[in-house]
């Protein structure tokens, strides 16, 4: 098996100095710009080759991991931008909209700038491990008897009637910081991929991926741009239906959106690129995420899992079939950890022995020597 790929910093350096340091001519910063990082970026780029077979059609898969993200996801990307920036503009106070990992994300960038945090999220639809870590940054959490994008309609009007500022997706900084997912990328591989996926949820960083490897190969970094290919969970698919889904369902919590707020955004990286924006089932997504684990010993959320899961249904489909070039980037969004009652429900029961060699042996059904 290949070592994982990492990435090889821009310039030479002792550390890693945060995205905003090392990408710093690709970003709206000036010298007066507050820093506010938590070494946030670099995060691995993992050859998969037996998830690879698994999928199917000939596909080489790279892993994106981006749970290794400080705060376990890749919202750090664009909250160190967002946050530097509130910052740099004088506001005491920030607000998102949130199905948990900006939560996670807002909170404690927040907390490290000395900045007050405010999080509006649906009722009961968090996983516990995001909404642990908004309570422990120290963030206001305010459960909304609504879905996401009932709160993130609330969080649009405080920006503009109150002394707040939004640190959602609809902030230009943060698609400026999550740009840099594709920088790393590239890098990484000395070019861009041949093929791009990625969960899409409220498609902030469908538009953002895109827009980095387009600056890049403007700037003559990469010689060639990616098809971009996005996946959303079929309960929650408004942009493959056409349509705002009204009450949207999956079991994939962080792309469970039934109005993206970067629809337009997610569309034009689709068209630009010649790429295709689906829909993948729960199931789908939970075998994806099972299988991540279990052959390549990575434990991604399970809306991280549905890039995974929609290339799989593309190859099956044959949509690999006459591409010289299938390298694919899968990003993996979130880290495991975020939603371990999911991970546990996947297994009927967990085995139970007496303390003696013999009552474990008998469970497990180990023969002598």
């Amino acid at each position: 098996m290949k070592p994982p790929v990492r990435v090889t910093p821009p310039r030479a350096a002792v550390v890693w100095n945060g995205l905003i340091e090392e990408y710093r001519q690709w970003l709206p910063v000036t010298k007066a710009t507050p820093v506010v990082t938590l070494m946030e970026g670099a995060t691995p780029l993992i050859p998969a080759p037996r998830l690879s077979k698994w999928v199917g059609g000939g596909v080489s898969l790279y892993l994106k991991y981006e749970g290794l993200n400080p705060t376990g996801s890749f919202k750090d990307r664009g909250m160190t931008l967002a946050i530097s920036k509130a910052k740099e503009e004088g506001a005491h106070a920030v607000v998102c909209a949130s199905t948990g990992n900006t939560a996670a994300s807002a909170a404690a960038y927040a907390a490290r700038a000395g900045l007050a945090c405010t999080i509006l999220i649906p009722k009961g639809e968090v996983a516990l491990g995001k909404l642990a870590q908004a309570l422990m940054h120290g963030a206001k959490v305010l459960q909304i008897r609504g879905g996401f994008d009932e709160a993130l309609t609330v969080v649009r009007e405080l920006g503009r009637s109150y002394a707040v500022t939004i640190v959602n997706s609809t902030n230009p900084y943060r698609i400026e910081g999550q740009k840099t997912g594709s920088f790393e990328i590239s890098d990484a591989l000395g070019r861009a991929p041949a093929f791009h996926a990625i969960p899409v949820g409220n498609a902030g960083n469908i538009t953002a991926y895109w827009k980095g490897y387009k600056e890049y190969r403007t700037a003559g970094k990469i010689s060639a741009l990616p098809r971009m290919l996005g996946f959303q969970a079929a309960g929650a698919a408004p942009i493959v239906e056409g349509r705002p889904v009204k009450a949207p369902r999956t079991i994939a919590t962080a792309i469970r959106i039934g109005n993206p707020a970067s629809w337009r955004g997610a569309e034009a990286a689709r068209e630009e690129s010649g790429g295709v924006i689906r829909a993948v089932t729960d199931a789908q997504i939970l075998e994806a995420y099972r299988a991540l684990a279990r052959l390549e010993g990575v434990f991604c959320e399970p809306a991280s899992a549905a890039g995974v899961a929609g290339v799989r249904t593309l190859a099956k489909a044959g949509y690999f079939r006459g591409v010289r070039d299938r390298t694919v980037a899968c990003i993996l969004t979130g880290h495991g950890l975020k939603d371990p009652n999911t991970a546990i429900e996947q297994f009927e029961r967990i085995l139970t022995a007496d303390p003696t060699v013999d009552a474990v042996a008998s469970v497990l059904k180990l023969t002598k020597r």
